[in-house]
């Protein structure tokens, strides 16, 4: 959807919705379809008791959003729920507009804002998997409105229009993304061990879109990421070294922002950036915490979590935007259903101190005291000492340097092999 366009957006609720919940969910949508770049028209709720096979909503209603679109000459209705196949062709042929659902938007804006050509390799993965089952007749047309071909890879060719030509075509190349993204899998490993013969810890940002993650990074560590006051402003990881204040290094990883309803194919395409996570020491779950709908927010994102097997790390709760809560009594009783959470404003930088110390009370829960022997050419270890631990004592000795100092699990491993006592 990267042209400006009108859209109608379609919400459902059934008999387990509550009324709120649709209209916060369609105000969501809204703000996507706007990061997509197009302009809501109207947005309609219909109330239904069992959803329609054939149109997903009833179809007198779907005739009335074929009067409405001819009327106002609108060209897209989206819809804030998954639409399958035959629906889809089915409400296109009623309606004659552009039919998106939910997924197909969502993909739209990845599409739009991957930057890297991991991110790139990716979003193209997921659409592909989106646009296969839907393959019709019009295969050709589709795959060009998808952005299958291009100049580059095997998807270059005459552009016959025969369905399953088309369709081997599209498992060709998922074929060939899919081993694309393995190399990337294969490099970010030797990446994370090259990070673990230079054991410092990971801390990874993790939350709802748009719940500030990027502003924190940014605020924490002098990073440069793009921050824009929209869903899915950034994609692409970004990790950056960090001293605390203790003098303690860590590295600092900002990742992609989950949603309520996000699409398995994300899931499973981004699956090599989130391994980020799943590595992770200690996660920081950042909350918008002047959002009407945080609880639900924070749900969304450990119920991802626990899609993306991720289990056991500490989890650090930080409630952001509070400089945007506008009512202290409900601040206040964020601050008594959470008495394990931090508490601040990242734009404003309020309160960073805090979970800065945090952080290092965390991390010092985990580190054990130990003496090391280091060889004069394993000086390089000692640095990794400094940097990674608390080093208590340093002393020159015949054979090499005598550290004293507490140091976590990863810097424990590094060096054990020159340990001379514990206490």
């Amino acid at each position: 959807m990267s042209f400006k366009e009108k859209a109608i957006l379609v919400g459902i609720r059934d008999r387990y919705k509550k009324l709120s919940q649709v209209q916060n969910s369609l105000e969501e949508l809204q703000r996507l379809t706007e990061t997509a770049g197009a302009e809501v028209f109207s947005k309609v709720i219909q109330k239904i008791n069992n959803y329609n096979p054939a149109y997903f909503i009833g179809q007198g209603k779907a005739e009335e959003l074929a009067a409405i679109v001819k009327q106002e000459h609108l060209q897209s209705v989206i819809f804030d729920d998954d639409l399958t196949p035959a629906q889809q062709r089915n409400l296109e042929e009623t309606i004659r507009a552009r039919i998106v659902d939910r997924t197909k938007l969502i993909l739209d804006i990845f599409a739009q804002r991957a930057r890297t050509a991991e991110g790139k390799l990716q979003v193209e993965l997921a659409r592909l998997n989106y646009l296969l089952p839907r393959l019709t007749g019009k295969g050709v047309a589709l795959a060009q409105q998808i952005g299958v071909g291009g100049a580059r890879g095997p998807m270059r060719g005459p552009g016959e229009r025969k369905l399953e030509y088309d369709r081997r075509r599209i498992r060709d190349h998922i074929s060939f993304l899919n081993k694309e993204i393995n190399k990337i899998k294969e490099y970010r490993s030797l990446q994370r061990k090259t990070r673990q013969d230079v054991p410092l810890p990971i801390i990874s940002l993790v939350g709802y879109t748009n719940a500030g993650k990027s502003t924190l990074l940014n605020n924490l560590t002098g990073a440069k990421v793009f921050v824009e006051d929209k869903l899915f402003a950034t994609l692409d990881p970004t990790t950056r070294s960090f001293t605390l204040p203790n003098k303690q290094k860590v590295l600092f990883t900002d990742t992609v922002g989950f949603i309520r309803k996000l699409p398995h194919q994300l899931i499973a395409a981004f699956r090599a950036t989130l391994e980020e996570v799943v590595q992770a020491d200690i996660l920081l779950h950042v909350i918008d915490a002047s959002h009407p709908e945080y609880e639900q927010q924070m749900q969304t994102v450990e119920q991802v979590l626990k899609d993306l097997e991720v289990s056991g790390q500490p989890v650090i709760k930080v409630f952001n935007k509070i400089d945007l809560v506008k009512s202290p009594s409900s601040l206040e009783r964020l601050r008594r259903l959470n008495p394990d959470g931090v508490f601040i404003s990242a734009l404003k930088k309020e309160n960073l101190d805090e979970l800065y110390e945090l952080i290092s009370a965390r991390l010092a829960r985990d580190l054990k005291e130990a003496t090391f022997l280091i060889p004069f050419d394993k000086f390089k270890l000692v640095s990794h000492l400094f940097d990674s631990g608390y080093v208590k004592e340093k002393s020159y000795r015949p054979n090499g340097v005598m550290i004293r100092a507490l140091v976590d699990k990863k810097a424990f491993n590094t060096v054990k092999k020159y340990l001379r006592g514990k206490t």
